[in-house]
């Protein structure tokens, strides 16, 4: 069988807790499920790269990213990660933060994601909903290895979600990116064919 897609063998700390996740998937697409405050983030900043205090082993499709001896930066995981609050870069247009480590063309990812009239527009104009879009293509743009998903469409109203989860699916296969992805709405998993991790009582469990 081929390496798995992700492996997730590690420990943290989580308010005071222990966290102990023992994760292993070849799917194509991932869901991570549970409440809040279970460590869902926490999770896709151990897999980015930029969560230091997990203690394991952490491998995506056959690359080691960290272990005892080993912890790959950020920037050399290749993924592309967008957070709840997107972290667009206020100074640069909508153009310019999809532009930013861009590897592939923005026009057909503007496209798909229906931010080609806001090109020129810089973050403070954009509404919520379209924030969450233009952080999506930005991290399209990048050319992921690895798409890392936290609640990406919380920001839209139900039939720009489902259409937009649908289109965001439908590239990450046509170009074979495996996804990660949080939500507290599982409907958002649909269009993904995810399989499902839950995560709750200091763990995570395969549904």
């Amino acid at each position: 069988m081929a390496d798995p897609t992700l492996h997730l063998g590690v420990t943290l700390a989580l308010g005071g807790r222990p966290l102990v996740v023992d994760l292993t998937s070849h799917a194509a697409a991932i869901g991570l499920v549970g409440p809040s405050g279970a460590g869902k983030s926490t999770l896709l900043r151990v897999v980015a790269g930029l969560e230091r205090r997990a203690v394991g082993v952490v491998a995506c499709a056959g690359e080691l990213w960290q272990d005892a001896a080993t912890f790959v930066p950020t920037h050399r995981r290749n993924v592309g990660w967008v957070p709840q609050d997107g972290l667009l870069f206020p100074h640069l247009t909508v153009r310019e933060n999809l532009a930013y480590a861009a590897r592939i063309d923005l026009a057909p990812i503007a496209a798909l994601l229906g931010v080609t009239p806001l090109l020129d527009r810089r973050p403070r104009h954009l509404s919520g909903g379209e924030r969450q879009r233009v952080a999506l293509g930005r991290a399209l743009c990048a050319a992921p290895r690895l798409l890392l998903l936290d609640e990406p469409f919380s920001a839209l109203d139900r039939s720009l979600r489902a259409r937009l989860a649908a289109d965001v699916a439908g590239w990450a296969r046509d170009h074979a990116v495996p996804i990660l992805l949080v939500t507290h709405d599982e409907r958002d998993l649909v269009p993904f064919a995810a399989e499902v991790w839950e995560i709750g009582e200091g763990g995570v469990v395969r549904r």
